[in-house]
Order: structure tokens, then C-alpha cells, then sequence
């Protein structure tokens, strides 16, 4: 009972708040990109798009499901050089028809004058029927087709034919065995192996590879096809080492399969060494070990190194050492506070210590990384050795030596590189020119102009890589230093020159902007059509609408307790403009809005007292009052004192623990409660400070014991909220009831002087007695032994 008695006091300041408004719009941010969640200025594809499906990304097992190569292309192309006809033309029978076109070709004779007018000038059509044993293939494998295009569902997978695809396949080998054509001989084969393989038919499948495919003198990509199938039935036979040294072979033959080839090879669940020692040459060897690096997500100097050593030449080196920067731009790039590229920044580990030992792991891996780097620069085995000095030169800037990374760029001649080398010089040269920047230091704007040009125009482009690097620079380095340096109309701008009407955007402009600031912004906007900075930040704030602006221009104001000139602000809007109003989702059919009255008096924060739409306050109409209150206090002296404590009521609701919350922010979070001050507004929405100054001088002009102890409750809350936020106790501890470790929190609220000047002072006051039978905490309080 005693542990109980200390647990209310908790449960009443935290849990209540934590969980009381679940159900009301809160502050989220959007979905995780899986391809987007740490801050990155070298691309993944600097050293060429070959290996690209298997660049870091640790959100997902592969960057991408799609091979760089398309089986369909490959395989269109095969059949137009053989027949002498247009690949487009195979293209679109094999792989684009209908399924009235798929139909006819089943039953298709050869004869031309069958086909409807839409066909009969395809080239492939005609050669097929020049071609009789070309054609008897076709009409072969269109009948495989159903068999072998079978749908997976895990929860109702589709029964095999396995006795229909074993007569295809025992079909196939007669075909075989009367044809010479090594073209059309090696299809077949195929198609033995897959219908065997897919009937379950292992040893049959891999006779068919052995004796028909593997010594094919076709130079077609199907062996690899082949191959593929092979390496599957030697896994069904148990011989996992085996199947991944295959695998492997088909990862490095043919890049149409390399995605599947790859996911196959992690199938077989065997270390590097099981395939490895069926490795016959340098070239396997490097593959294998390119296999294993490009599968695993933490940093790996094993399998770069290795590759180097048995294959320097082979591209594979560069796709190595792109994915371990990669890893080290996760490790040591900190997201800015304005745009948190993942929410693991916001749990991020706060123990120095161990914070000091994890950058000390990650800078000796930075350094082994550049040392390959430079070792892949000087002895120019690799094909473009300038990748080494450049990621060098990079990975210099991530350690904060600009001294070095100067000194290689300086190695390099732009003009020699080739464009994407180039590319990536020209954008490690602009991040070094604006390190001084991210310092907060002075700097010349438009000395960045021609540089941030140049990347708007490549933002403009397909690559997507491009857009995150741009946005990252405004949102990362040139945002934070305006703040810095005091400019917080231009850090909004360079926020929306990141990414225009994006929800860092946004948030930015909703949590930082004050009334000066706005003032700043709407003189910005007019420059827009200039040549300098200004103007090229300011162009791309155009997504902002009229209303959006005042609305928030109104707000600061609200949140700076200058309500005249908020309701100025807010007469600007259109008519009918329709003020946020939170919602509750969890309200069935009734009307979910959440309607608040800020002049409410309640006794506890929680539940929170809400009201018709009619008895509620929007941002204007609460400006209007509490500009008329405001004034009254000054022209009304002999009731001054309700004045202000009808003002302290409206600004303690409009905090994160009030009805009303929605009129100075704009959106409410679960978190808010715990997270220290940061936006200059929460001295009001989280510590209650305006509120707490006005109930003083409500109850310094008031003469009323009743409606003084009313106010000195009321503080005693005010001061609560500075309790909760004090950083000596931990804003989450109440996951966690060891008693020593809440025996601070605990005493400071035991100990809150408001308390006790309530019960010392107007504890026979009407009030009094019905806040002691309403407040669990006043009651702990009161009741403590």
C-alpha cells in the first residue's frame, strides 16, 4: 500500500498526460524511406550502375529488387540476331502480347495470312515462319509457360502439375536429339532442366545441364539460365556448398539473374569458405568474397581486401568500398536537429562515454577504408583509380580534416574525369567550401551560388541521388548555419529550397518562425526575382499559400502574447478559412473535433474538458479575447486581478497538458512531455511560465482568500511542469519504478512550496477543500507520511 501511495503521485503528473490524448492528432513524422535514412553525399553508383541492386542499405536486404540488365532485352536480342529480325518485334510477342495474342500464338502454323493485319508485319512472325524448327519451339515453350509461371502464395500455394511438366520435359529431350541447331538444341535443354526441376525431378535436371547445357558451343545467356537451375537442384539434393559456389557463378555470368543468383546463394545458409573451396580461379574467388560483402551490413575491411587481392581490375572493388563510405556517412554524419533523416537519431544514445568510445570504432574504421582508398589510387590496378582519391578526399571531410581532403582533390584534374567522378569532385569541392558555413561562422553567400546552381540543375534530372544530396545540403549545412547565425527567415527558406512543401518544411516553419522572422520572410518573398542567394532560396517558396502564411504569422504572435497584432494577422485570411481543430479517431460516428474553451477553470489536466463547436475558440477569436482581457487590465484596475487570472487559464490550456493546445502549436505528441525545451514557444507550452506570471499577479491584486488559494493552486501546477522538465530526472523513468531512482522526482513534487503554501495559507478555504477531494496528487500530498 505504501508503494502504491508513492506510485499515484506518478501516475497522476505522468501517465494521465502520456496517455490522455492518444487519440488526438499527434506529431508524427512520415514513413521511414528504406532508401532514404541517414545523411549521404557520395552516391552509390559513382563507380557505375553494374552492382547498383546491391549498394548499402541497411533498411532492406537489397537496395534494389531489379536487375540492372533485363532477361526480356537479353533474351529478345538472342532471337533477333538468330532469326535476322527486330528485338523489339520479339519483344513484343514473348513478352508484351495479350492474352488473345498469347492464345493465337499457342495455335500459330506459320502461315502469315492467319494472323489479323496487326501482326502480319511483325518480323518476328515472319521469320518464325521461314523457320519451321524455330517455330516448333516457340509453340513448345508457349505450352511450358503455364507450368513454369505458377504464382507463389505462401498461405495458399497454387498444386504443380509435376506429372504434366515430367512429359514436357521427357518431350523436350526428343526435340532435342532431333535437332543440330545449337540455338534452338540449348532452349530446349533449358526447358528439360525447368520442367524437371519444377516436377521435383533434381537428378533429372541436372543430367539435362551436364550432358546438354554446360558444354553448349552457344554463346547464349541461357546456359546461365541453365546454370541457375542446377545450382537449385543441387541444394534440393542437399549439397548447400555446393549450390552457393554455383550461385555465384551465375551472380558473375549473368546480370538479368544476379538479384535472384544472390538471394539464392544467402538460401543456402553456408559460410564463405563452403563455397569456396570449389572455387577454381581468382575471378570465382573474388566473386564469392563480393557476395558475402555485399550481404553484410556492418563494416567489412575482410571482403573488400579480399576481392582486391584476388581480382583488383574487376569493378567489384569499387562497389565494395562505395557500400563501407556508405556505412561510415551512417556512423559518423549527424543529422541536423531541422530534418531528422531517421527516428533513431531522436533515441540516439546520450552517454558520453560510450558515445566517445562508438566515434573512436568508426573514425579507425574511416581511416583503414581511406588507406584502401589511397592503396586503390596509387597502384592503379582498378580501372578508375580516381574513385580512390576522391573517396579519400571525401572521407578526409567526414573525419574534419579539410587540410587533406583539400590536398587530394588537388591530386585531380576535373576536366580528365569522367562525368560522374566528376560530379562527385565538384560536390566534396562545395562541402568543403562550406565547412565555415556548418561552423556558424560568417560567409559569403553568393560565393556558393554558382555551386548550388549547378546542383538545382542536376536535382532537375532522373537521378534521385541528386535531389537527397541537394536537399541534404540545404537541410543539413546551409539551414542550420542561418539559424545560426540568427537568420531564421532565411534557414525557413533554405528549408523549403530542400524540399518544398515537405514536412521538415513545414515543421520548421510551424516550430521556429517568430513575429520577426516573419516580418524577415515576407521581404525575402518580395526578392525572389533578384540574381543573389536570397533570390534563389526565395524562388522555391512558392508552395506556401496567402492564408498558410498569416495563419502562422498570427500564431507567433499569439505565442508572443501580442494579440492585437495577431488579430490583424488573422483578418487577412479568407473568408471562410477553416482554422485546425484537432480530432479524435476513436470517436465512432459522433463528430471527432475536439472543440476547446481556453477560460475553462479545471482542476485536473486530465481527462481535458472539451465543449460544443459553438462554445469554442478559434485562433481569432481567442486573439480577440485575450486582446480585450489584456486591455481591460490596464482600463478596469478594480478587477485586474481576474483579468489576469482569466488570461492565466487560456495560457496554461493552450499548453501541452491543456484542452487547448492546438491555438499555439500545431500538433500534439505523446513525447512532448518529455522532450526538453527547444522552440522558444515552450516556455509556455511545456513549462507554463506566462501562465505561472500571471496567476502572481492575479493573486498579489486580489484581497480574496478563496480566489487566492485558486491561484496558488493553480502555480503549484505551473510549477509542476518545471519539476517534469528538470533535466536532474530522467523524462522516461516512470517505465521504470525502482524507488532510488524516482526518489529526486519524487521528493521535488512532495516538496513543491506551492503545495505547501496552499495548505499552510487557505486550507480552510471552500476551494481548498475541493481541490483535496479532486487532485490525486494534492491528496499525495496532503496525506504524506
Amino acid at each position: 500500500m505504501k508503494t502504491f501511495k508513492k506510485l499515484s503521485l506518478r501516475f497522476s503528473v505522468f501517465l494521465f498526460t502520456f496517455f490522455g490524448e492518444i487519440a488526438v492528432d499527434v506529431a508524427c513524422g512520415p514513413e521511414v524511406d528504406p532508401y532514404d535514412y541517414y545523411v549521404s553525399y557520395f552516391h552509390n553508383n559513382v563507380q557505375g550502375d553494374e552492382y547498383t541492386p546491391f549498394a548499402y542499405n541497411q533498411m532492406t536486404y537489397l537496395n534494389s529488387e531489379e536487375d540492372v540488365a533485363s532477361e526480356p532485352a537479353i533474351n529478345s536480342s538472342e532471337w533477333a540476331k538468330y532469326l535476322h529480325v527486330k528485338a523489339d518485334d520479339v519483344y513484343k510477342i514473348m513478352y508484351a502480347a495479350d492474352s488473345t495474342v498469347s492464345s493465337m500464338m499457342t495455335n500459330y502454323n506459320g502461315k502469315m495470312k492467319t494472323l489479323p493485319d496487326s501482326l502480319r508485319a511483325n518480323s518476328f512472325l515472319q521469320g518464325l515462319s521461314k523457320n519451321k524448327k524455330a517455330l516448333q519451339y516457340f509453340k513448345f515453350a508457349k505450352r511450358c509457360e503455364p507450368f513454369a509461371n505458377v504464382g507463389y502464395d505462401p498461405w495458399d500455394p497454387e498444386p504443380r502439375d509435376s506429372t504434366a511438366m515430367g512429359l514436357l520435359g521427357n518431350e523436350a529431350l526428343k526435340f532435342i536429339k532431333g535437332t543440330r541447331d545449337q540455338f534452338i538444341k540449348l532452349r530446349y535443354a533449358y526447358q528439360a532442366a525447368r520442367m524437371f526441376h519444377y516436377a521435383g525431378m533434381y537428378e533429372e535436371s541436372k543430367q539435362v545441364y551436364a550432358q546438354y547445357i554446360v558444354n553448349s558451343k552457344s554463346k547464349s545467356a541461357a546456359k546461365g539460365w541453365g546454370l541457375a537451375l542446377y545450382a537449385g537442384a543441387t541444394r534440393r539434393l542437399g549439397d548447400p556448398e555446393a549450390s552457393a559456389y554455383l550461385f555465384s557463378k551465375v551472380f558473375a555470368s549473368n546480370p538479368e539473374r544476379r538479384v535472384q543468383a544472390y538471394k539464392n546463394y544467402y538460401y543456402n545458409s553456408t559460410p564463405a569458405a563452403g563455397a569456396l573451396k570449389y572455387a577454381q580461379t581468382n575471378e570465382e574467388r573474388a566473386n564469392i568474397w563480393a557476395i558475402n560483402g555485399f550481404g553484410n551490413p556492418d563494416f567489412d575491411l575482410e571482403s573488400l581486401n579480399k576481392v582486391y587481392e584476388y581480382d583488383p581490375g574487376s569493378p567489384l572493388n569499387g562497389a565494395l568500398l562505395i557500400r563501407e563510405v556508405n556505412k561510415l556517412e551512417q556512423a559518423l554524419i549527424e543529422g541536423s536537429d531541422l530534418a531528422r533523416i531517421s527516428y533513431n537519431y531522436y533515441f540516439a544514445a546520450e552517454n558520453k562515454t560510450y558515445k566517445d568510445s562508438v566515434q573512436a570504432v568508426n573514425l579507425k574504421q574511416l581511416v583503414d577504408v581511406r588507406d584502401f582508398a589511397i592503396k586503390l589510387a596509387t597502384a592503379r590496378k582498378y580501372p578508375q583509380p580516381e574513385l580512390g582519391t576522391l573517396t579519400a578526399a571525401y572521407l578526409s571531410w567526414i573525419a574534419n580534416d579539410d587540410v587533406l581532403a583539400q590536398k587530394y582533390l588537388d591530386m585531380l584534374h576535373p576536366a580528365q574525369l569522367s562525368e560522374r567522378l566528376r560530379d562527385r569532385y565538384r560536390i566534396t569541392h562545395l562541402l568543403l567550401k562550406a565547412k565555415n558555413i556548418s561552423k556558424g561562422e560568417a560567409f559569403d553567400e553568393n560565393e556558393l551560388l554558382p555551386p548550388l546552381k549547378w546542383l538545382d540543375d542536376k536535382r532537375a534530372g532522373a537521378d534521385a541521388r541528386y535531389g537527397r544530396t541537394t536537399r541534404n545540403f540545404y537541410q543539413q549545412i546551409l539551414a542550420p548555419a542561418y539559424l545560426k547565425l540568427g537568420d531564421t527567415a532565411k534557414a525557413a527558406l533554405a528549408m523549403s529550397k530542400a524540399d518544398p512543401g515537405s514536412y521538415e518544411a513545414i515543421s520548421f516553419l510551424q516550430q521556429y518562425m517568430r513575429p520577426t522572422s516573419m516580418q524577415a520572410l515576407l521581404k525575402y518573398k518580395a526578392q525572389a526575382n533578384g540574381g543573389d542567394m536570397t533570390a534563389q532560396l526565395a524562388q522555391s517558396f512558392t508552395w506556401f499559400s496567402d492564408d498558410d502564411f498569416y495563419e502562422l504569422y498570427g500564431t507567433t504572435f499569439l505565442r508572443t502574447h501580442q494579440y492585437d497584432e495577431a488579430v490583424a494577422m488573422f483578418s487577412k485570411l479568407s473568408a471562410g478559412y477553416k482554422f485546425f481543430m484537432p480530432e479524435n479517431w476513436y470517436n465512432g460516428d459522433a463528430d471527432p473535433k475536439l472543440y476547446a474553451n481556453p477560460f475553462l477553470e479545471t482542476i485536473n489536466d486530465f481527462p481535458k474538458k472539451y465543449v460544443s463547436e459553438k462554445g469554442s475558440y478559434t485562433k481569432k477569436t481567442f486573439a480577440a479575447e485575450m486582446a480585450r482581457l489584456q486591455k481591460l487590465t490596464v482600463l478596469d484596475k478594480k478587477n485586474a486581478a481576474l483579468y489576469y487570472y482569466k488570461m492565466a487559464n487560456a495560457v496554461y490550456q493552450t499548453g501541452y497538458f491543456g484542452n487547448s493546445w492546438y491555438l499555439i502549436s500545431y500538433a500534439w505528441s505523446s513525447y512532448d512531455n518529455g522532450m526538453a525545451e527547444k522552440y522558444f514557444y515552450d516556455g509556455d507550452y511545456k513549462a507554463a511560465r506566462t501562465a505561472k506570471m500571471w496567476y502572481l499577479k492575479a493573486r498579489a491584486l486580489s484581497s480574496d482568500p478563496n480566489f487566492k488559494a485558486k491561484c496558488t493552486f493553480m502555480l503549484a501546477k505551473c510549477e509542476q511542469k518545471a519539476i517534469i522538465l528538470n533535466p536532474k530526472w530522467n523524462a522516461f523513468a516512470y517505465w521504470n519504478f525502482d524507488e532510488s531512482k524516482h526518489k529526486s522526482f519524487l521528493e521535488a513534487n512532495y516538496n513543491n512550496a506551492y503545495f505547501k503554501e496552499l495548505k499552510a495559507k487557505y486550507g480552510k478555504t471552500p476551494f481548498y477543500q475541493i481541490a483535496a477531494g479532486e487532485c490525486s496528487y494534492l491528496s499525495d500530498f496532503i496525506n504524506r507520511k
